[in-house]
């Protein structure tokens, strides 16, 4: 077909916007295979050391992941003196949830808690502990989940007093007793949800502001913090 005045007038990319889109679908292709190599492992039970490098952040859907060193962190206090009859919920923080499988397969740890992880994101669902969460429906899941957990961590995905209501009003329904003996508890949020959190939200199981610092994989504009109702060697309360 013969070229008409218009097509001279396409745009052309240069060669570096090509080069710079070949590689995008490069890293974007060699990302779908590793998820579908890890699809293919769920009937194995996932041998070996899992990554969250084949689980792409969407920030639309506010994904942002921890570092590995503060996921392992996190999860290490969620096993801290836990036993085969613990059972922890992970909600909302699914890179907690694989340095919790990750420890947990590595010998290092002698107990079998019992792990489920609330999440909205459906490619957690090859894990077999994956629970469909909403926060919007924030108590529609399975009925035996309530008032059945005595560990929760919970990473609220929005920076809203509606979506913080709404977790909290989650963990409350998992929550197997709502008292700072009973529950070990930690929340991941924005420090302007400070107050929110501290006070209204899980003031009375004894959260407080600790001084650890949440640090995430591709980094974060927003100041965030690390809320706990107990102080561990990795963290104290901080100094009002």
């Amino acid at each position: 077909m013969a070229l008409t005045d218009d097509d001279d007038d396409m745009p052309q990319l240069s060669g570096s916007a090509l080069n710079a889109l070949k590689e995008f679908y490069g890293e974007r292709d060699a990302r779908q295979k590793q998820f579908e190599e890890l699809k293919g492992k769920a009937e194995d039970d996932f041998e070996g050391k899992l990554s969250m490098d084949a689980f792409t952040e969407d920030w639309n859907a506010s994904q942002f992941w921890y570092s590995d060193e503060t996921a392992t962190t996190l999860a290490r206090q969620l096993l801290d003196g836990a036993t085969n009859e613990t059972k922890i919920a992970v909600v909302s923080a699914p890179s907690a949830f694989i340095q919790l499988k990750n420890l947990m397969k590595s010998g290092e740890y002698d107990c079998r808690p019992e792990i489920k992880l609330l999440e909205f994101d459906e490619r957690f669902a090859v894990f077999k502990e994956f629970v469909r969460y909403d926060f919007e429906k924030a108590i529609q899941l399975p009925a035996e989940m309530k008032g059945a957990f005595d560990r929760i961590i919970c990473d609220p995905p929005f920076l809203s007093e509606d979506c913080q209501t709404k977790a909290a009003l989650t963990v409350r329904w998992l929550s197997k007793s709502w008292t700072p003996e009973s529950l070990r508890l930690i929340v991941c949020t924005g420090e302007r949800m400070e107050s929110l959190v501290t006070i209204k939200l899980y003031g009375k199981v004894g959260t407080k502001t600790t001084d650890y610092e949440i640090m995430h994989a591709k980094g974060l504009s927003n100041e965030f913090r690390c809320y706990a109702n107990f102080e561990c060697e990795q963290w104290k309360w901080a100094k009002q």
